[in-house]
Formats: C-alpha cells, structure tokens, sequence
C-alpha cells in the first residue's frame, strides 16, 4: 500500500511540473513578444520618386499593379473628364456580374432604342438586335463602342441610371474619392470626371480580380455582326508593345487623348495613365516611355508559400505541445533592380501561444529586410486546432504515457 500511494504521490507531482518550461509558463510571463501588436501583413514603403523625365498630358501615372504601389504621379488628384475612360468601371461591373452568376457570357441581350441611339464610338446596333454578351464586351474593349457599352448596362442593371449608380457604389467601395460618374461610356464631359489615381485602382481592380478581361482587350482586331463589321483595337500598342495586356483609351475635346494601359514582364505587372495628351501619337508614345522606365528599373519579388509549414510554435496549457503554423497567404514586393540579392529573410516565433488554437490564429511572421529595414511580412498561421487542457486531461495524458512507458 505504501508503495502504491508513493506512486501516486509521484504522479500527482509529475502533473505540477512543466513537461516543457516554454509551454507550461506562468500565466505573467513573456509568451508572444508584445502580445497586443497585430501579426499583419506590412504594405510596402511608398516608392514614390521625383518624376524622372517630362510627361507630356495633363496628368500621368505609374502603379505596380502587383502590390498597389505608385512610383510616380503628376497630377493624379487632380480631377478631370475621363472620356471612354470609362468603360473601365463598365467593364468592371460587367466582369462581376459573370463572377456572381447573375450574368453570363451566353446571354442573349435585346438592344433597346435608349442603347441603339448613342452616338461617337459605336457597333451601330439597332433597336430589336440581338448578341450575347460576350459579342458586346469584345465590342467595348476592342473597338470602345458606346452602344455596346449601354446594352450591357441595361442588361446587367435594368436600365443605365441604375447602372451608373452601381458604378459609383463601386468607385466608392475602392476608395475612388475624385470620380463621378454620369454615363457607362464616358460620352458626358461636365460633371463626370475621374484621375489618374482613382483610374489606376479600378483598372487594378479589374486585371487583378478579373484576369480574363484581357483575353478581349488584347484582341487587336476582329468582326461583330457574323463577319460584316470590323473591331479594330483602339489601343496601337496591342501587338506592338512587349507585354501590353490593356487595357482602355478615351477620347473627347475636353478630356484630350487618354490612355490606361496594362503590361505585364517576368511577373511584373504596371499600370500607366496617360490623361490630356494633345494627340493620339503622344498618348501612345507618352505611356511607353512610362512603361519603359517601370520595366528598366524595378523588379518584383514574389513569396508563394500559401499553407506551407514554416515551423512549429510551443502550446501553452495544450492537449499538444506544439502547433504547426504556415504561411497565410502569398504575397509581392516591389523591388528597384539590384536590390533583390541585399534582402534577407526571417521566420518570428513566438515563444508559445495559449491553448485554445483554432486553425488560423496567427502565431508568428516571415519577414523580409532590406537594409535592415522591414519590406514585406506575412503572417504565419495556426494549421491544427489545439485543446486547452484541463487537469483532468493533463492526468490521463501523464497516465496515458506512464502506463505506454510501463509496457515497455
């Protein structure tokens, strides 16, 4: 009887020290180094210069579409009309309506009079014509056809009025603070207005959560009507630009020559604006000197690791003693060429995490240093759900084990 109770004794012992000091510490001691700060992912540094050359239009602008980062501006905020700029927003809510199924690219759309009589760019559709909705989107991001534009509308909204509000919900929603919307197609100068800023995020909202658009703005020519009319891209750099994917060009006495234009090298996607040129040869010309200098001297560095195991965090008070955690999600950094063999990473653990873990609780970060200066992190994440444990449960686990070790 001795025996046994001294056994026990022991066993009770056991279960108040700490199968491991880093897990089982006192409640007050360090765990996660300042426990309170967020384990967000850090958006890069702004890599804003000094405009390197002359532009010449009234505004200009260059995005790293990869990460949201502008290198430069002139004017950006400053609010102008946008002409069949436009249709980026248009295009973008139409792409969306396929994505949510209330839309698709079969649909069959009858062309009202309010669509059949729009004047300027146009497919000339005629009251009672009927095409699919993907026969009117490559009309409107080829050839810039301003009925096709409100036949799409009419098709997604009910009617244009509605649409143009949801276009300036949108605009809204991704943060297009100096833009107003009149029309669908960009045909109204007073009142309707954008920059160059807001056009760069809609047009990255466009390429980046809808890749496909740019299976029609890089078709350089095509027909509509079986044949009988012809679509020619009113973007020259298709085909005749490296890497151009896009993406819109706008055209109005009081809006001048206009250019939103997509590239894409080696995984580096930039985003040009070009807003009042003074003709149709400086836009062009004008947004491959843009793109030129995006390409010649920064780089993109991206970090694909999605759900991969970057290591194993202690579990204080846990069923298990450790947690694997993973990589959130993949991420970019921008990069001036030259600088991708001086950055360094490092993986950030916490010393523990407390018991209960649910699957993506954050417990860490990989961090990546330029110069000893924090570029980019992502945050690594729970991958198992942990229990927190009670005595009860510590002591059928030690007995567990005891009894694994007795067998042996």
């Amino acid at each position: 009887m001795i025996k046994k109770a001294v056994v026990w004794v022991l066993l009770f012992a056991l279960l108040l020290v700490p199968a491991n000091p880093g897990v089982f510490a006192v409640e007050e001691e360090t765990g996660l180094q300042n426990e309170n700060r967020p384990l967000t992912g850090n958006e890069n540094a702004p890599l804003l210069e000094n405009i390197p050359f002359e532009i010449k239009a009234k505004s200009a602008l260059l995005m790293c579409a990869n990460t949201g980062e502008i290198i430069f501006e002139m004017n950006s905020d400053e609010r102008r009309p946008i002409a069949s700029i436009t249709k980026i927003m248009t295009m973008l809510l139409v792409m969306e309506a396929i994505a949510q199924n209330k839309i698709s690219l079969n649909d069959v759309v009858v062309v009202s009079e309010h669509a059949a009589g729009m004047g300027g760019s146009q497919v000339y559709l005629a009251p009672g014509e009927e095409f699919t909705v993907h026969d009117l989107l490559k009309a409107v991001a080829v050839h810039s056809a301003n009925d096709a534009s409100v036949a799409l509308a009419e098709h997604v909204a009910g009617s244009e009025g509605v649409f143009v509000s949801m276009m300036n919900e949108k605009a809204k929603e991704l943060g297009m603070i100096n833009t107003n919307f009149l029309d669908c197609s960009g045909l109204t100068d007073e009142g309707h207005y954008s920059t160059a800023r807001d056009i760069a995020i809609m047009s990255r909202e466009l390429i980046t959560k809808y890749p496909q658009i740019i299976e029609y703005t890089t078709i350089k020519h095509d027909t509509f009507r079986n044949g009988t009319f012809d679509l020619d891209n009113t973007n020259h750099l298709i085909g005749k630009y490296r890497g151009i994917t896009g993406l819109k060009t706008g055209f109005t006495d009081a809006a001048g020559y206009c250019l939103a234009a997509t590239a894409s090298r080696d995984g580096l996607d930039l985003i040009s604006v070009i807003l009042g040129a003074e003709s149709m040869s400086l836009r062009f010309s004008e947004t491959t000197k843009i793109l030129d200098y995006g390409f010649s001297n920064y780089e993109i560095l991206k970090i694909e690791r999605k759900d991969a195991i970057a290591g194993n965090v202690n579990v204080k008070k846990g069923l298990t003693l450790t947690v694997p955690v993973a990589y959130e999600d993949n991420k970019s950094v921008l990069l001036k060429r030259g600088q991708r063999d001086k950055v360094k990473e490092e993986i950030r653990l916490p010393e523990y995490i407390n018991a209960p873990v649910s699957i993506g609780d954050r417990a860490g970060e990989m961090v990546l240093l330029l110069e000893n200066k924090e570029i980019l992190n992502i945050p690594l994440v729970a991958t198992e759900e942990v229990e927190k444990a009670t005595w009860i449960k510590l002591f059928l686990r030690l007995m567990v084990h005891w009894f694994s070790l007795a067998r042996r």
